[in-house]
């Protein structure tokens, strides 16, 4: 039903707005980036600058494409917090008059040094929906009704994620759990769960060695299975981050692959639904 949903809103866009050139969207993710394709449809033209899926967003590199694209949009998109830095220099250096920028992390009233993964928080998605179908009506006013109910259906669609995040609250919260890096720790928040080893994973987050005692601490969870699932961020790897993951995977802890990027083929919905699942299905086997 959401799939017609969303189909049928980006066929009325497309159909209103013949003859018009799409608003242009640029978003330095590929998950915000999917969320204005959702809301928008035919009547926007996205680009989002990280899209890979092997490539650590904190070694990104704006390209002179990058600039380009920057150069042409309507309306910017970008996390903040820090996360994406290059993306607030390029904003700097080439200023358009009437261009709209949304920074997620200001919505969420955060700042740098709190942890910047905010497309994990189950609140941020929704404000998000809401400031960019703001953004796109005064854009493009001729189909503010149509970007209303696009903004609308998107977060309709929010609802079975909303429902799995409230049962699995229910099944497991007070579990404890760690991770190599905080990328999972909004919604492990949201879930509930206990959180251990947060120095390590702020070390690991900002590229600093962690300290001995937390590296200790956070082996002997994992072999004395103190800890009943490892959050590994598929896309940094690293000798120390790695070490653990084959601890816990020695030790019996299960390893859920989280990342940064959303997978390619699959739309922000399905892609926080899949990493739930594993989570759900992991802890269902290992908490009693």
């Amino acid at each position: 039903m959401r799939i017609l949903l969303v189909a049928c809103l980006a066929l009325c866009l497309g159909a209103g707005n013949a003859g018009a050139a799409p608003v242009s969207v640029v978003a330095a993710e590929n998950f915000y980036g999917d969320v204005a394709a959702q809301i928008g449809g035919a009547s926007v033209a996205v680009t989002s600058i990280l899209t890979n899926p092997d490539q650590d967003p904190h070694e990104f590199e704006a390209s002179p494409s990058t600039a380009r694209a920057l150069a042409d949009a309507r309306i910017v998109v970008l996390n903040g917090a820090d996360y994406d830095s290059w993306m607030t220099k390029l904003l700097a250096g080439s200023p358009k008059p009437g261009r709209r920028t949304i920074e997620v992390a200001a919505l969420m009233k955060r700042k740098p040094g709190d942890n910047p993964h905010l497309w994990y928080d189950p609140a941020t998605m929704p404000a998000y929906a809401e400031a960019l179908g703001a953004a796109l009506r005064a854009a493009d006013p001729d189909h503010a009704d149509a970007y209303r109910q696009g903004a609308a259906a998107f977060v309709a669609s929010l609802a079975p994620l909303k429902d799995k995040i409230a049962a699995m609250k229910a099944a497991f919260a007070g579990t404890p759990v760690t991770a190599t890096e905080p990328v999972f720790g909004y919604m492990a928040a949201a879930l509930g769960l206990k959180m251990r080893n947060e120095r390590f994973q702020i070390a690991m987050m900002n590229d600093t060695e962690p300290g001995a005692s937390d590296i200790a601490a956070f082996e002997n969870d994992l072999r004395a299975r103190r800890v009943k699932a490892l959050f590994y961020n598929n896309q940094t790897g690293g000798a120390l981050a790695t070490k653990m993951k084959n601890i816990a995977a020695a030790s019996g802890v299960p390893v859920i692959g989280v990342s940064e990027t959303e997978p390619p083929g699959a739309n922000y919905q399905d892609w926080m639904m899949a990493q739930l699942t594993a989570l759900e299905t992991a802890l269902a086997a290992t908490v009693p």
